[in-house]
């Protein structure tokens, strides 16, 4: 007998326990395939429950954001973007902000930008609506009153006007003060060359051109002319009545020249330019616009002359109210007032824009 060959039994038996063996170990394989994932799906899910990725970002600012309709659904997500980018600036360049600053400024960057000039002038600009003040006296309207005494004057500083010793209302100069600031910051220099003048000073003014002591135009009023409204009537062409002048109030000045040619051309016009287009920022308005349709009456236009509106809309108001042509007295030629009509033609005659 051969020692040699296999058991026949135990062969196959051997045979059936490798095969059954390894049809186990194919589906233990096959399971784990099945239920393991790859490393791209683990990439995946992590992209889609991240916190930080775009998808989750902006299904938050949409949750966050929209109304219901989705109509603000681009908006906010461009207006976030636009937010992140402009403040992102914004901070590195305003390091110590404090954190209402930075989200004001958050708010800001959301809507259209607005240039660095525009936000200066913005946070110096003045309430222009009336002031909420009481009823004034006629001898208020009238200048007749000290403003070297009244409470609610004010001296102007030096280095806003011409001469020393002139004086202003309070609120008046305080909106001055931010014009001239923000003039200042655009290269134009603003002074002050005439502000109060109450009734005596007027009247000084008034006969000294009556009586031909004082140039008229350019020129001395000859004798000849007889007439006391066509004297009076050449006068008031640049000069007030006593009583019926809005340099009485305090609320009005005069500015760089007397000469509507200073401002047509040069440094002149550079000024005008600029009160034009900023001066109702602060209150202030030309009161003698040139003449037209829409103001046939009243002085001639004065490029110099503006009035803080605040208080002066109320002052107009009031005399409108108050006085009569009656009431003006008090001068030489003041028995002209009531054929002249002073207050509808001078007194209200003004730039409508101003009333």
């Amino acid at each position: 007998m051969n020692n040699n060959i296999i058991h026949p039994t135990l062969g196959r038996n051997h045979i059936y326990l490798l095969a059954f063996v390894f049809l186990m170990l194919l589906f233990a394989a096959s399971c784990q395939n099945a239920t393991s994932p790859s490393d791209d799906d683990v990439n995946n899910a992590t992209k889609m429950t991240s916190p930080d990725s775009p998808s989750t970002i902006i299904d938050t600012i949409i949750n966050n954001n929209t109304d219901g309709s989705g109509d603000n659904t681009n908006t906010n997500i461009s207006n976030a973007n636009d937010a992140n980018t402009t403040n992102t600036t914004t901070n590195t360049t305003n390091n110590g902000d404090n954190q209402s600053g930075a989200s004001s400024t958050s708010k800001k960057n959301s809507s259209k930008p607005t240039k660095k000039t525009e936000n200066v002038k913005s946070a110096e600009v003045v309430n222009t609506r009336p002031a909420q003040l009481g009823t004034f006296s006629k001898d208020y309207l009238m200048g007749k009153f000290d403003p070297n005494t009244h409470p609610d004057f004010t001296t102007i500083k030096a280095q806003h006007a011409s001469r020393k010793g002139m004086r202003l209302r309070q609120d008046a100069y305080a909106a001055f003060v931010k014009m001239y600031n923000a003039a200042q910051k655009d290269g134009i220099r603003l002074k002050i060359i005439s502000a109060t003048r109450p009734f005596n000073h007027q009247k000084r003014i008034w006969e000294a051109k009556w009586n031909g002591q004082r140039k008229v135009d350019g020129r001395y009023l000859p004798g000849t002319i007889k007439d006391p409204v066509q004297r009076a009537y050449l006068i008031l062409r640049y000069s007030s009545m006593p009583g019926t002048s809005r340099h009485h109030w305090g609320t009005d000045i005069d500015l760089n020249d007397l000469n509507n040619s200073y401002f047509a051309t040069g440094t002149g016009k550079k000024v005008y330019d600029w009160l034009v287009k900023n001066a109702h920022l602060y209150g202030y308005c030309q009161v003698y616009s040139p003449k037209g349709d829409d103001r046939q009456w009243g002085y001639e236009e004065e490029k110099w002359h503006w009035s803080y509106l605040p208080v002066a809309q109320v002052l107009t108001q009031q005399y409108k109210n108050t006085l009569t042509n009656q009431d003006i007295s008090g001068f030489e030629g003041a028995n002209t007032a009531v054929e002249i009509d002073m207050k509808t033609k001078y007194v209200l005659g003004i730039n409508p824009k101003c009333l």
